[in-house]
Parts: C-alpha cells; sequence; structure tokens
C-alpha cells in the first residue's frame, strides 16, 4: 500500500529531475568546465556508498606529485558559504567528512562551500592546487568535471533501487551516463567472477566508461581520546577476541549493519546504538550510550565508533572522562578486486594529460 501512495511523488521527482538534467544539456543552464584536473566523485543514490574513504584513496595516489584541493559541500555544519579549513578547523564548521579528511591529510588544501563554483574559484585564489576533487557532487551540474567517478553500493544496486521518496535513488539510472569510471563498492572479498559478470550486464554501461570494482578494508581499532590507556597491540582484532572484550558498537552512519558484522565477527559480545547519518550526539544520546555501556557486565568492555563519529565525538561537551578511555574507531580503506593499477593508471593519466 504504501508503494502504491508513493509511486506518484517518484514520478513528479523524476520528471523535475530530467527537466533539470534536460536544461543542462541543452546549455539552458550553465556548466562550467575548466583547463586544470577536476575530478567527482559522486553517487546516483542517497548517503552511504564510500565516497569519503574513496576520495582518501584518491588523495594517497595523487599528494606524492601534485597539491590536491578537496571540496565539499559541508553537510550539517554550522557554517554557509566559503570556508576554507585549517587544522583547527572543527566538524561543527566544515562538517564531519571533510573534517575526518584534514586531520588524517593535513597538507591536503580542503574547502567547504555549497556553490563549487565559487569554491573552486577561491581555492584557486588562495591555495592554487593542482587538481580538485569534488566530494558528493554528481548532481550538481554546473560544474563539468573533467573526469567523473560514480560509486554504487554492491549492498544496493541501482538497477533494483526505485527513485526517492519510494527508493533511495536520486536520478533514474539512465543518468549514470554521464560518468567516466563506475566502481561498484562493498563488494565482499569473497565475490565470484560469475556474479562480477551479471552485475556488469545488469548495469549495461556504455563503451566509454570503465567499471571496477572495490571492497571495504577495515584496520586496527585507534583510540579516539589521547587519554585512552589502550594501545594499538590492545587494539588488534585478534587480540580483542583473545582478551573476550565485549564491544559497543555506537554509529550516526548511512548503513550501520556492515560496520556492525565485522565487529560481531571479533567481539565476544556486540550491542549497538544507531542514530542518523551525520548524526550530532546530545547530552541525552551520551546519557543513553553511558547507559548501555554499563549494561554490558564483561570485565573488559570498549565503545567501537567510525572515523566520522569520532570526529564529532572529540568535539562533544557532554562525554565523561571515563567514557572517553573506552571510545575507539575503526578507520576504513577502499580495496580494489583487481583492476586497481588500470584504475591508478586512468587517473594519473587524466591528470597528467590536464
Amino acid at each position: 500500500m504504501l508503494k502504491i501512495l508513493l509511486a506518484p511523488f517518484a514520478f513528479l521527482y523524476g520528471r523535475v529531475v530530467a527537466i533539470r538534467n534536460w536544461m543542462f544539456d541543452n546549455g539552458i543552464l550553465p556548466s562550467v568546465s575548466y583547463d586544470f584536473p577536476v575530478i567527482c566523485v559522486g553517487n546516483i543514490t542517497v548517503g552511504g556508498t564510500g565516497k569519503t574513504p574513496f576520495t582518501e584513496y584518491l588523495i594517497r595516489l595523487l599528494l606524492p606529485q601534485k597539491k590536491v584541493g578537496v571540496l565539499s559541500r559541508g553537510y550539517k555544519r554550522s557554517t554557509s558559504g566559503f570556508v576554507l579549513s585549517t587544522k583547527y578547523s572543527k566538524a561543527s564548521e566544515i562538517g564531519d567528512e571533510p573534517c575526518q579528511i584534514k586531520r588524517k591529510f593535513p597538507e591536503v588544501v580542503l574547502a567547504v562551500d555549497a556553490n563549487r563554483r565559487r569554491g573552486i574559484q577561491k581555492m584557486r585564489e588562495r591555495e592554487q592546487p593542482e587538481v580538485f576533487l569534488l566530494d558528493d557532487a554528481y548532481q550538481h551540474r554546473y560544474v563539468k568535471p573533467g573526469l567523473s567517478i560514480l560509486l554504487i553500493d554492491y549492498n544496493r544496486l541501482v538497477t533494483e533501487d526505485s527513485l526517492l521518496p519510494l527508493g533511495q535513488l536520486r536520478e533514474p539510472v539512465r543518468y549514470m551516463n554521464r560518468a567516466n569510471i563506475v566502481v561498484v563498492n562493498k563488494c565482499p572479498a569473497t565475490i565470484t567472477p560469475m556474479e562480477l559478470r551479471i552485475i556488469k550486464k545488469k548495469l549495461s554501461l556504455y563503451p566509454y566508461q570503465t567499471l571496477y570494482y572495490s571492497s571495504i578494508a577495515y584496520g586496527d581499532c585507534v583510540p579516539v581520546f589521547a587519554e585512552s590507556p589502550l594501545t594499538g597491540e590492545m587494539l588488534r582484532p585478534e587480540a580483542l577476541h583473545q582478551g573476550e572484550y565485549a564491544v559497543l558498537c555506537v554509529t550516526g552512519i548511512a548503513s550501520p549493519k556492515p560496520f556492525e558484522s565485522y565487529i560481531s565477527s571479533f567481539a565476544k559480545i556486540a550491542k549497538s546504538l544507531n542514530f542518523g547519518d551525520h548524526h550530532s550526539f546530545t547530552k541525552g544520546d551520551i546519557s543513553s550510550i553511558e547507559k548501555e555501556f554499563k549494561s554490558i557486565s564483561s570485565p573488559n568492555k570498549i565503545i567501537l565508533t567510525t572515523e566520522k563519529d569520532a570526529v564529532r565525538l572529540q568535539e562533544n561537551p557532554f562525554l565523561s572522562d571515563e567514557l572517553k578511555k573506552v571510545i575507539c574507531c575503526i578507520p576504513l580503506t577502499v580495496r580494489f578486486l583487481g583492476g586497481e593499477e588500470s584504475f591508478n593508471k586512468q587517473i594519473l593519466e587524466y591528470v597528467g594529460k590536464n
């Protein structure tokens, strides 16, 4: 019944998106291109495709050779307009994901601006990056990137989804045609060649588009606060397993299930508290976390969260000193399932030619 009720709204939404794209395609709405490398990383679904780890992969690839600029909208920040980040920037000022990137890569020129054209111009004037990475800008068509990378979640293929509000699609599937590179991310490491061929057939890409597959790799746990007595050796998954640690998983992300499943693979006891994506933890939320943590009877117990949740928790004024000692995060990286050298070559050749 709900699908029937939402179907007309999804149809109307699709028409509006189609008209907007038609206006860009025919020059009625202006789209600006540049004579320097601009790479867009985005998706056509709402959240949860791994854009931040993928942007970090590109940063690692490009930083040894180029001065890299990252431009994001800065979702749920308290500021407005253009903000050029510094090492002192807070998640509340520039957004949790940009803050995460800046802290991991302080040498990157990072700014936030909902107006990507203005953001690029101001970054060029002030810092002169040699290559720009536009985070979550696939729908921001006022800028025409030189190379567009579209991420698709393996667990929610776009070909099996529906438009908002009926499903999670921001655009109809046919608008995948703007991407030069399509990456099916979050694939299981055990995926078979047959399944890869089935996905490729379902996506039915154009000859000018290159398809890659990748998975998410979890690193060792890292203390979020300096006052934590936990060490690296203690926080390896095998050490946590042998020590029979109980884990409270606290997340404010779009798709927490893969993260929870990974923790369950090594934790003797695993409980979860999930909040909305980019959630700002209130005093009541922290009380709930503390209460849930205290309810775990195990003598060995910690709280595990994601990197982007960690940058918000670091600024939270309601955390007790005791809670700070047990909060750790797990970093994520992207691993290609074959084709990594080809992908790297494609990116570096584009940047080199431009």
